[in-house]
């Protein structure tokens, strides 16, 4: 059971926090990725605040669910997501990529409560994932097993042979997810290396597919608690995402994928999201 179990209207709530926690974090650092932590904001907040089962108050518990964050550079999000659970105090965000902190740019599972493995090289989460899984199978208990990927990762090798190793053994506990914006750090992933028809592929390796706008809370739960009852096979949600979501001059743009904002884009940034740099740091030195 998902310790916060929250309902639509909080979810989006909950994804509108996270997204001011980036940019803020990202404001204090002045080092960082924007435009994917933004793209991906709504699918995560689902899964950490309605269907993944995780103690903040016991990162550690034998019983929980695991997810997997393939794609280690949007730890903007996955930091938020981790604070605002409650796996370490909301003022640690400030402290991001700082000497004195423990919020590295990628994330580190030795420093940072609720990271389960630490990542920065793609193309290896699935990997982790499917082999996490397969042991959960033999040890014949319900924990379910996640991972959070890019679209440009699925350019890697090593992710179709993860694909074909998940669907050979029939590890139905799995769930991967792929936050598909159409960018990647050197431009259109379709000009980079063209992975479609992505639906097409996973069904052929037998996965069962869901396809969904990465920004429907009501889709993405919809798809999360599908996969949750599919027996016999791994499942994929291939959310389509929008780079930067929620900030204009970034959504849509591949020059965001690996910068922060500068001070002054950072509370153009917040106003459109409702806030102010000076109210939302406030929030995170008190929460």
């Amino acid at each position: 059971m998902n310790p916060f179990n929250l309902e639509i209207e909080k979810l989006k709530q909950k994804a509108l926090d996270i997204r001011r926690d980036i940019i803020t974090l990202l404001i204090e650092s002045q080092s960082g990725h924007s435009g994917g932590p933004l793209s991906c904001t709504d699918m995560a907040t689902a899964l950490y605040f309605n269907i993944l089962n995780h103690d903040p108050q016991n990162p550690g518990n034998p019983q929980r669910d695991l997810n997997f964050f393939s794609i280690g550079h949007v730890s903007p999000l996955i930091y938020s997501l981790l604070a605002e659970s409650g796996y370490f105090p909301l003022k640690d965000l400030l402290s991001f990529r700082k000497m004195e902190g423990h919020l590295e740019g990628h994330p580190n599972c030795l420093h940072t409560p609720g990271i389960e493995v630490s990542a920065g090289s793609l193309g290896q989460g699935l990997s982790i994932a499917c082999g996490t899984a397969y042991g959960i199978k033999m040890d014949r208990t319900e924990r379910r097993v996640y991972c959070i990927m890019g679209d440009g990762e699925q350019q890697e090798g090593s992710i179709w042979e993860a694909v074909m190793f998940s669907a050979h053994y029939k590890l139905d506990n799995l769930c991967g997810i792929i936050d598909y914006n159409h960018r990647q750090i050197d431009g259109e992933t379709e000009d980079v290396m063209d992975i479609s028809p992505l639906t097409e592929k996973y069904w052929s390796f037998g996965w069962n597919v869901y396809e969904i706008n990465g920004h429907d809370m009501n889709e993405i739960v919809g798809a999360l608690k599908a996969a949750n009852d599919c027996k016999g096979k791994p499942s994929i949600i291939i959310g389509h995402t929008e780079m930067g979501k929620g900030v204009s001059f970034m959504e849509g743009l591949a020059e965001w994928h690996g910068k922060p904002p500068k001070p002054d884009q950072g509370e153009k940034a917040l106003a459109e999201l409702g806030t102010t740099y000076a109210e939302w740091s406030e929030r995170l030195r008190n929460g």
